[in-house]
């Protein structure tokens, strides 16, 4: 009996340093994730939003989960299998040389450290008091007809104009498009890299995401800013679809409803446009180009008033539509919304000079020379643009894109003078 006792005492001892050392080997089985930075590269300088994108390994097929932080900050975690991105917004950090630190967990044993140095390079401009935000949703995931890249080709083209010719400092220019990628296929296929990585961005411009968040936020800031000076000036354009009924041909379903434009990740209605740019107080001209958007401006069709209020139109504002209120719009992939194209040609040939207002709110032709001089307003683009529209583009006629002119104040004897972007 003693011999059968310690046969089993020993037995017992061999089969916990047994387990133990088999435990031991099971955990020594799993790896470490790999967690690689893509962008930015070591050394690289950035402004506005940074978008830091790369990917994640793991030879167990661990999900794994992102880590990160910059500087002396705390660890922040996202998803991160088997690509992973998140923003800096880079204004909030003094110019100069940061770190970023990236690791991975896969819930049983963190990757090594990875991390990138750059320099924030942000210009402050105090003494030019403009301020533009170009916002363009185009290919949507969730949406089937997709409007390709050329609305961002198009907001860049303004906004190089408005840098030249207006005056307007890069740093106080912003470019919101899609989820801040660039996609193959003209917008409908895989990611490719970010707005930022491009190596023809426009320099000292802002650039992320046209999330509804990030919207509201931009706009804020904007609105806190120029209020604080009395020459401020500010322009917000909107290339996005509308929300409608498409089956409905005569109104599209929004006698009662508000006007709509997509975000990336939501929808913005006129109501909510306008709570938030109450606010300002200073000149704007705001245009929105989409599918039934003439309640932004408080219209229908035909400067019929809307029996829903938006709240944009304002004393000092302009606000135009790229349609009204019951009707669809139209876009190049390449190009970007057909309204603006023609808006902007206006304004930049100049093509636009002595355009007046028409019956039926229509655009007519400067009846003499002498009533050109030399510069186009925003009205005299919108006239232009509803003038070809009727004469050279009469597949698009029935756009019939909406004005509220409340520049410098409300109308009928409020709204004589025209506003020249730049002063």
């Amino acid at each position: 009996m003693k011999k059968l006792g310690l046969l089993l005492i020993i037995f017992a001892v061999l089969f916990l340093l047994l387990s133990t050392l088999f435990l031991h080997v099971k955990e020594s089985e799993n790896s470490r994730p790999i967690v690689i930075i893509d962008y930015p590269k070591e050394g690289s300088k950035v402004s506005g939003t940074l978008i830091v994108h790369g990917r994640s390994f793991d030879k167990d097929n661990d999900t794994v989960r992102i880590q990160f932080k910059l500087d002396n900050g705390s660890w922040k975690e996202i998803d991160g299998f088997p690509n992973w991105f998140f923003e800096i917004d880079t204004r909030s950090y003094h110019n100069g040389l940061h770190t970023i630190f990236v690791r991975g967990f896969d819930g049983k044993a963190f990757s090594e450290i990875t991390k990138v140095n750059f320099f924030i390079e942000n210009r402050i401009e105090k003494d030019v008091h403009r301020w533009a935000l170009f916002v363009a949703v185009a290919n949507r995931p969730d949406v089937e007809t997709k409007l390709g890249n050329g609305c961002l080709w198009l907001a860049e083209e303004m906004a190089r104009y408005f840098i030249d010719n207006f005056n307007y400092p890069p740093e106080h220019i912003t470019i919101l498009f899609d989820d801040g990628w660039i996609r193959s296929k003209n917008g409908e296929g895989e990611r490719l890299f970010t707005l930022q990585e491009r190596e023809n961005k426009i320099k000292h411009v802002i650039y992320g995401p046209a999330t509804k968040e990030r919207i509201e936020r931009e706009i804020v800031g904007i609105v806190d800013e120029a209020n604080r000076y009395r020459d401020s000036e500010v322009f917000i354009w909107f290339a996005s679809h509308g929300v409608g009924d498409i089956k409905n041909k005569l109104t599209g379903g929004k006698v009662l409803e508000h006007s709509e434009i997509l975000t990336w990740d939501g929808v913005l209605s006129d109501e909510e446009l306008g709570e938030l740019l109450a606010p300002l107080k200073v000149e704007a001209c705001i245009l929105i180009d989409a599918c039934y958007s003439g309640g932004f401006a408080e219209k229908t069709i035909f400067g019929l008033p809307s029996l829903t209020h938006s709240g944009l139109p304002a004393d000092g504002r302009i606000v135009i539509t790229g349609t009204s209120k019951f009707s669809i719009g139209y876009a190049s992939t390449t190009k970007g919304p057909i309204f603006t194209q023609l808006w902007f040609e206006g304004i930049r040939a100049k093509k636009a000079d002595g355009f007046k207002r028409g019956l039926l709110c229509v655009g007519r032709l400067p009846l003499l020379d002498f009533f050109k001089d030399g510069k186009v307003s925003v009205e005299e683009a919108f006239y232009y643009a509803k003038y070809k529209l009727r004469t050279q583009y009469r597949s698009f006629f029935w756009m019939q894109p909406q004005m509220n002119d409340r520049y410098p104040s409300s109308p009928p004897f409020g709204n004589v003078r025209e506003m020249f972007l730049g002063g």
